[in-house]
Formats: structure tokens, C-alpha cells, sequence
């Protein structure tokens, strides 16, 4: 009996080592085809902006196209005249990076990406082909659709996305809150208090503003169920400061001496291999909130860091500040800390809540 149960335990081992394998293989693959269309897109798209800076191919060069490859490749999806422009404004856009340098071959006058992981890793603006040939297309057609014609803007949002795996729905989500603008805007000292490398990677976590949806808040609410709403919108934070932060607690407890401190949010960035600190102030920024900060960060130095971590970062999101004032408070402290904004988007108006119907109003229409 005792063999039976470890022949049907091998066997259970054994197909699930099988199904591990072959849903590898699916993602291998599909990778490996995103890479192949785009590569395939990137000639289309450099033959098509050539094709029609010649003035004989007329307006309805695309059209023409778009039916010719139809006929041709009936059961081939991507050919559309709105797809072709797409296709185009893709390689119009990316240009710039010089593909021809980074690891591709001439053939005919054609440009030939060694697709399947063999791109140089060269880097343009920031991003090498193997990354801009990363992301799936639906992606790319929605940065060409918010980014226009902005390479620095594209660039930064294509690598936001493979840095941060995004759908597409969070990656709207981040380009429609302006994530671009924001980004490493904090006012801090990081690059004082900071070794190089690891200040620019701190700077680079901030945002300023953090944007926040409250959709359930009315105006005017009471300062406790703001922070509360603030405090409890975790997910959206979380996916503001990326994959790289884990949650340690929120609220946090701290025995410091003979007194019991509780931080609003702690983190761990598992990048900067150090604790994040976050205080969230529903009010202007005052000078004293450092002092609070720094209590904090330096606390958490003492009672929590190893030889392991490095130095505890402090981070303070308020409703406003005044950046000199902000400037001239983290510059006094050899702490890292930095100082954002935070806004607030889509509150119901003040006579909104009150006209939603109670609980019995609802209980009372379904009887």
C-alpha cells in the first residue's frame, strides 16, 4: 500500500512538473511572437513612412494598403487603415533610438531585428529595442494614443510598464494621472543624505502629487474620514510606489523608550533594501512634521534595521506646502526624508450623499 501511495505521489509530481514546463513554454512563446510582430511592424512602419513622403502614392496611400494586404492575407487580423496608421506612427515615433546600431542586420535596405533575445543591449533615451520590443502592442497603440509625439514621454511609460508588469487598464490609469510629470518630483535630500545610486533610485519612488480617487468622500468631510479614506485606499498607493515595496503595516507599532509611537504606514523597498517610512498629513505642511518624521525614520534605524538594510527613508505626504519652506526643512536634517503632495479627484458634491437613498429606502423598493 505504502508503494502505491508513493507511485501516485511520483505520478502527481510528475504532471505537475509537466503542466509547469508547458505553461512556460506558452509564455516563451508568446513572447517570442509579440517580438517577432513588432519587428515585422517596425519594417512595415519604416517602409510605409518612406512610401509616402513620395507625393505620387496620393492621400489614399493607406487605404490601397490596407485593401491590397486584405486580399493578399485574407486571414491575417492587423491590416486595418487604422491598425497601418498605428503601425506607422510606431516607427515614427521610436526612430529616434537608431535601431539600425542596435542590433540589427542590413538586408536590402531593410532593417532586420535579431528578435528571440538577441538585441544588443544598446540604449537610446533611456530604453534598448529588446525593451520597446517587450510590451504587447495594445500597450504601444495606447501610449501613441496619450504620449502623441513625446519620445521621452513613450519611453518612460514603456519602461514603467515592464519594470512594473502593468495591464493595460493600470497603465491608462497611470497616464491618465499624469505619473510622467510627477515622477521623483518630491521635494527631498536624498542626494545629500544618500549615496549616489541609492538617492536617485529614492528620488525616483516619489511622485508629486500622489493622486488619490475617493469616490464614496463627500464635501465637506470630516478630517477623520479623510485619513481614514486615505489610510485605507492601500491598493492604489501600493501600485503607485511600484513592485518593488512590500506593505510591513499600516499604523505601526513602535515601543520607543517608555512611549508607544505608531507609524500611518510602514514599507519595505526591497530595491533600496531599506525601510520606507510614510506619514500622511490631511493639512498643510508645518515644520514641525519633520520633527515627527525624523523621530520616526531614525526609530526605525534603531529598533528594526539590520547590518543587512540600508538607512531608513522617510517619506511626508501632506494636502499642500510651500516648496521653499519644504526645501529649507529637509536640508537642516541628515535624515533622507522628502515631502509630497497629495490630490484628491472625483469627490460627490455636497448634496450628493444626502440624496442617495437609505438602506430601508432600498429594502422598501425590492419588497
Amino acid at each position: 500500500m505504502n508503494n502505491n501511495i508513493s507511485i501516485d505521489e511520483e505520478y502527481k509530481q510528475w504532471i505537475k512538473k509537466i503542466t509547469n514546463e508547458y505553461r512556460s513554454s506558452q509564455i516563451k512563446a508568446a513572447v517570442k511572437v509579440n517580438v517577432e510582430l513588432l519587428a515585422f511592424y517596425w519594417n512595415l512602419g519604416r517602409d510605409i513612412v518612406k512610401m509616402q513622403k513620395q507625393s505620387d502614392w496620393g492621400s489614399k496611400f493607406l487605404d490601397n494598403v490596407s485593401k491590397d494586404l486584405k486580399r493578399n492575407l485574407p486571414d491575417v487580423k492587423g491590416f486595418s487603415k487604422s491598425n497601418l496608421n498605428y503601425i506607422s506612427v510606431f516607427y515614427s515615433l521610436y526612430s529616434p533610438l537608431d535601431i539600425n546600431k542596435s542590433g540589427s542586420e542590413q538586408a536590402d535596405d531593410k532593417i532586420i531585428p535579431q528578435v528571440g533575445g538577441q538585441f544588443e543591449n544598446v540604449k537610446s533615451n533611456g530604453i534598448s529595442v529588446d525593451e520597446l520590443f517587450s510590451i504587447p502592442w495594445g500597450h504601444h497603440k495606447l501610449i501613441i494614443d496619450k504620449c502623441g509625439k513625446s519620445l521621452e514621454k513613450a519611453c518612460f511609460y514603456v519602461k514603467e510598464t515592464l519594470a512594473n508588469n502593468w495591464s493595460r487598464a493600470i497603465l491608462l490609469n497611470f497616464i491618465d494621472s499624469d505619473l510622467y510629470s510627477r515622477q521623483g518630483k518630491a521635494i527631498s535630500n536624498f542626494d545629500k543624505t544618500l549615496p549616489p545610486a541609492t538617492g536617485e533610485l529614492a528620488q525616483e519612488m516619489t511622485r508629486d502629487p500622489y493622486c488619490f480617487d475617493f469616490l464614496t468622500l463627500s464635501t465637506p468631510y470630516y478630517e477623520k474620514e479623510l485619513k481614514d479614506a486615505l489610510m485605507d485606499n492601500i491598493t492604489h498607493f501600493m501600485l503607485e510606489l511600484g513592485k518593488s515595496f512590500a506593505f510591513v503595516g499600516r499604523e505601526y507599532h513602535l515601543v520607543v523608550g517608555q512611549t508607544d509611537q505608531f507609524i500611518d504606514m510602514l514599507f519595505y523597498n526591497i530595491a533600496l533594501h531599506c525601510y520606507v517610512v510614510i506619514e500622511v498629513k490631511i493639512r498643510d505642511f508645518q515644520p514641525a512634521d519633520i520633527g515627527q518624521l525624523s523621530t520616526y525614520v531614525s526609530a526605525v534605524d534603531g529598533l528594526l534595521c539590520t547590518e543587512n538594510d540600508n538607512r531608513t527613508v522617510g517619506l511626508l505626504i501632506c494636502k499642500t506646502k510651500d516648496n521653499v519652506l519644504a526645501k529649507y526643512a529637509v536640508n537642516g536634517i541628515d535624515l533622507p526624508l522628502g515631502i509630497s503632495e497629495y490630490e484628491l479627484s472625483n469627490l460627490l458634491p455636497d448634496n450628493f450623499k444626502s440624496s442617495l437613498p437609505t438602506i430601508e429606502e432600498i429594502e422598501n423598493g425590492l419588497k
